[in-house]
């Protein structure tokens, strides 16, 4: 199943939920209630259907001294193909400096300006 397939079965509490996590990148559980205005409760289990959804990963954390949850997108739902150009990944991923002038570059480059959509 699709994400956006598994997005039109959310509640308008858990999409706007769901927008929150991938707008913050990762949120605790115990602000990410307090952003959407609701329930401790309530947000309680809009971050367990989106994690028994898929659409989220959820991980036990201290935060401000108290046990709560980290939220953070699935990775499935991260959007790699802005680093891609045909098969090669961008070549400044995972790398400490690289040097625009590089092979390595001027490749990728040349092979996002030639690919085809």
């Amino acid at each position: 199943m699709s994400v956006s397939e598994l997005e039109a079965d959310l509640s308008e509490d858990e999409l706007a939920g769901l927008d929150l996590i991938r707008e913050t990148g990762g949120i605790h559980q115990s602000d990410f209630w307090k952003e959407l205005d609701i329930s401790s409760r309530k947000g309680s289990r809009i971050a367990e259907a989106l994690e028994e959804a898929g659409l989220i990963q959820r991980e036990e954390t201290v935060y401000s001294g108290h046990n709560t949850y980290y939220l953070e997108p699935a990775a499935r739902d991260l959007d790699f193909s802005l680093l891609m150009a045909g098969d090669m990944l961008s070549p400044f991923i995972g790398e400490e400096e690289i040097d625009p002038q590089s092979d390595a570059f001027s490749q990728w480059l040349m092979n996002l300006a030639y690919e085809e959509y």
